[in-house]
């Protein structure tokens, strides 16, 4: 009688591994953490990795559907997470939330590209860079200025976005480039920015800036190795295109 009325100490009730998750959105959640954690991020298509996102950040609601969404406006995951955070609110479902959540995985992502360059002789590491750069910059709706500080050895010591334009300029002060060197007691640098428009031929105007960079760093011996314009998918070197 006492089995009968206690079935879960006894043999008639099966365990919670036994049988298995349970039915809708809690179990799809499960077996897809399951998933992950067996098979490894790979065994993930975008959308999947995005419905895992949001539903860290949205325990309530069913972010399949979220995620859909998300695919069609951007595209890929690699989109999704670099788009503006107006943007990701204007997805119905998102709000707050959601859209930190995948800005966190954006500045993730770019922490751990960024940590295997930090005190790296990034000259030796050209290709590594490259990567880092199209990952930070190319898919910005925005121009972006960065200046890469190095050490004497051509280490990286700092990477610093120095000025936020419009779609097709950005506000560039030669004096401020090098005033930021000298507080970081960089002895030389790279200069980056990127094209929205995905060309990154340079402008004449692009060209008169990176001269003028170079005097006001050359006169206080202040090596300029490049300047780098990043488009969508491709990039271009004024030191490779004698520009420099």
């Amino acid at each position: 009688m006492a089995e009968a009325l206690l079935p879960g100490l006894g043999g008639g009730a099966a365990t919670d591994a036994e049988a298995g998750p349970p039915p809708g959105s809690e179990g799809h959640r499960m077996r897809m953490r399951a998933r992950l954690l067996t098979a490894g991020p790979d065994a993930l298509a975008d959308h999947e990795m995005l419905e895992m996102l949001l539903f860290l950040a949205l325990p309530r609601r069913d972010t399949k559907g979220i995620a859909r969404v998300l695919m069609a406006r951007f595209g890929s995951f690699a989109n999704a997470i670099a788009a503006p955070p107006q943007e990701l609110r204007g997805v119905e479902g998102m709000g707050d939330a959601g859209t930190a959540a995948l800005k966190l995985a954006q500045a993730a992502a770019l922490r751990l590209v960024r940590a295997e360059l930090m005190g790296q002789p990034v000259l030796n590491n050209w290709d590594r860079l490259m990567e880092y750069l199209n990952a930070v910059m190319a898919r910005e709706r925005v121009e972006q200025f960065r200046v890469l500080f190095l050490d004497n050895r051509n280490r990286l010591i700092a990477d610093e976005a120095q000025a936020r334009g419009t779609v097709n300029h950005t506000p560039v002060y030669p004096r401020e480039v090098v005033k930021r060197a000298l507080e970081l007691q960089s002895t030389a640098m790279i200069l980056v920015h990127n094209h929205p428009s995905g060309d990154p031929s340079p402008s004449q105007d692009d060209v008169a800036m990176t001269r003028e960079v170079k005097v006001a760093a050359t006169a206080l011996s202040i090596v300029l190795h490049d300047h780098v314009i990043v488009g969508n998918g491709r990039w271009l070197s004024f030191r490779q295109q004698g520009l420099l």
